[in-house]
Formats: structure tokens, sequence, C-alpha cells
């Protein structure tokens, strides 16, 4: 079959997909972004433009017409981050027909990516959340009561991404209340526009927190699931939350994963989810349940390591979207390791003696997301070790702290 692949977005995630496109047909992908991110720079396997008008809806529609006209054929349409998908579930209709893509509804999407609308949607849900608190930096007074560290981010993720401030994070982790009202302050001055998250930390580091990667097909039937733990997550400001290192199939807490993925399955297909989702969790191990962070509506930073577990992330899209072809649901149980960071960060930063030696055991057979052994160009290579190298600065100077 004949066909095209568009991946929106030049982030790790796009870099993947068409990583992916090229491992399963030697294909290149298109890969149009707003600018140049070193990991879909200087590649072989994949084509890639920018434009800036693609943060816009009105550019983002005639930027995809435009290329629909030019490739006629039938084009499977892929996304790297909430902005895009919400666009093109938005309009799907306004969308020349020879796209060929499996999203969520808009309203499913927003009530994802809306953090307020995800806890206030489902809270009676099978699914558990840590106790959070609902604030209008605007017009809210400052709660005075709270226990620190509390956990503040945008309920509006999709705005919050359009805008910067002195201090942004993605993420942040507050250990007093001075610092609480400073934060305020910061987000108040800025153009940032809804509500905030205040949600209760969660007692634990790095190694609580767990990954999995959903796939429902284009009828809302979950195909597959990953279940990992995170030993590792990156450290910068805008990055926090994003794992760095994660094993599937690894588990050194008490937390019953078959129950959670149970619990992740009747979810996902209550409310007819249809494609690539990513689930974030952390175990409380106060009461050995998985709360659930947040769910992004697209396959996340990380989750090329379902590849190695046999589910490459386009064939997968290309086998429902195109062929039909349904499977019946299956846990990917198979141990496989991914790290965007080198082997010394494992050894210096991961506090988990379990985790860590379970890590280095299974280096040699390590998953690197960034690094296609198909793709070979020498600024690549090398803009890609001095990416590696910057993580040691990065880790010692980090911000996130237990």
């Amino acid at each position: 079959m004949d066909f095209e692949v568009l991946i929106l977005g030049t982030d790790p995630n796009a870099y993947y997909m068409a990583r992916c496109c090229y491992e399963a047909y030697q294909k290149k992908a298109y890969v149009i972004g707003r600018s140049p991110l070193t990991f879909t720079t200087y590649s072989n396997i994949l084509n890639v433009s920018y434009d800036e008008n693609i943060w816009n809806e009105e550019g983002f529609l005639k930027l995809l017409n435009d290329f629909a006209l030019e490739h006629q054929k039938d084009i499977l349409l892929i996304s790297s981050n909430e902005t895009y998908t919400e666009f093109i579930s938005k309009n799907k209709d306004k969308l020349p027909k020879n796209y060929v893509f499996n999203f969520p509804s808009v309203e499913i999407i927003k009530s994802l990516t809306n953090k307020e609308n995800f806890y206030k949607t489902y809270e009676n849900s099978s699914l558990v959340f840590p106790k959070t608190i609902y604030f209008n930096a605007k017009k809210d007074k400052i709660p005075e009561d709270l226990t620190y560290p509390v956990i503040i981010k945008p309920t509006n993720v999709v705005n919050y991404n359009h805008i910067n401030f002195e201090g942004k994070k993605k993420i942040f982790k507050l250990n007093t209340y001075e610092e609480l009202v400073k934060t305020i302050e910061a987000i108040k001055k800025s153009e940032y526009n809804d509500n905030l998250i205040m949600q209760e930390f969660i007692p634990g580091e790095d190694d609580a927190l767990f990954d999995a990667v959903v796939y429902a097909n284009s009828k809302g039937k979950v195909e597959f699931m990953s279940f990992a733990q995170i030993g590792l997550q990156e450290r910068t400001s805008n990055m926090v939350g994003n794992a760095a290192v994660l094993i599937n199939g690894f588990n050194t807490t008490l937390g019953d994963i078959n129950k959670q993925v149970k619990n992740i399955k009747e979810f996902m297909e209550s409310i007819n989810y249809q494609g690539f989702a990513e689930v974030d969790m952390k175990y409380d191990y106060r009461d050995n349940t998985f709360k659930v962070l947040e769910i992004n509506a697209r396959q996340g930073r990380s989750s090329y390591y379902v590849a190695a577990l046999g589910k490459n992330l386009v064939q997968v899209l290309v086998e429902d979207c195109f062929f039909k072809k349904e499977h019946k649901f299956e846990l990917l149980t198979k141990e496989v390791m991914l790290s965007f960071v080198p082997k010394g960060i494992i050894k210096k930063y991961i506090t988990n003696q379990k985790f860590k030696d379970e890590a280095l055991k299974l280096w040699g057979k390590v998953v690197k997301p960034m690094d296609a052994p198909c793709d070979r160009n020498l600024k690549r290579f090398i803009v890609l070790r001095k990416r590696w190298l910057s993580y040691y600065k990065e880790y010692k100077n980090s911000y996130w702290r237990y």
C-alpha cells in the first residue's frame, strides 16, 4: 500500500515516531514543526520542515490542506503534542479526506488535557487521584493550611504552553508558604488566564513513578498496555515529570499492577477513548494504590519502548487505520529498559538500589529513543553526545529536590 506519514512537531516524540516509520516500512516520514529542535535535526530518516503558523489553528489548517494537495495519496497523520491533537480532532471534518488518523473526540481530549476537568469529570471512575484543590491565582486567597510540599501545575496545559514568564516551570514543587506566595504572584502577572491545580505531594522519590502506554483501536477497544517503573525523571524546569529512565515489566513496590491495568483499561473503554495515550502515575505507599497524575491524549515522550516490546507505534496505527485489523487485549510484560541519559547518571542519581542494579544489568540492551542505528549522520552524532554530556550539569544543578 502506498501512503505517506505526516508527523506534527519536532520533539523527541516526533523523532521516535519517524524512527518507527522508517524501521517498519523503510519510509521517510514528513515532519513539520514550529521551529528546529535538536532531536529532529541532522536526521537521515525523516524529511523535516518548519512553519511558525502551525502553532495557531488557522495556519495549522492551511498547512495541512497544502500538504494534502501536494501529496495526492493517503496520509497517516500523527501528533506529538496536545495542541496539534486538539486541532486535528476539533477540525476533522474540515481536513482533506486523504488524511487517516485515530484520535479521541475533542470533548475527551479537553476533559483530559484540562486538569481541573480531568479530576472533576472522572472523580467517580475506576481511577484514583491525589487530593486536589482548584485555585484561581488572580481571584482566590492563598490557603494557609496546606501540607507541604505542595505541587502546583496549570489546569489548562495548552494555554500554559503558549506563554512565557520569568520562573516558569512545567510543575512547581514548593516546600513553604513563602515559596507558594512567590510562585502565585509570578503566575498572576503572566498571561496565563485559567485555574491552577494545588495538589498533595505523594511521598516517594522517582522510583514511585510509573508509566503506562495504552492503545485503543478505532472502535474504542484497548488492544495493549505497557506498565513501567520509572527510576529517574528529567530534572530541568520544563521537563520534570518526564521519564529519563524506566523499566517495563519491573516493580519494586507492593503495588498490584494487574489491578491497576484493569482499572485503566476499564476507564479508557468506558469513555470510548481512541488512539494512543500515556498514563502517568505515582505509587502511594500510604494506602498501596497507584494515583493517576495525568493522562496524555497521545503517545508520550518516552513511549518508544513499546516498539521494543513488539508494538511498532506506526505499524499499530497502519494496521488499525488502513487495514482495520483488530487484536485481543495484551499486557506487555517483557522486561525492557529505556534511557535518555548516560550510564553515569544512572549510577549517580538513581536512589533505589534494586532498580539501579537492574538498570545496570540491562544496560547492554538499553533502548535509546534518539539513537537509531539506521540514522547515521556525524553532525547528529555529535549533537546527541553533547546532549548526553549536558545531563551531568542538569542533574547537578536541578531545582527538583526530595
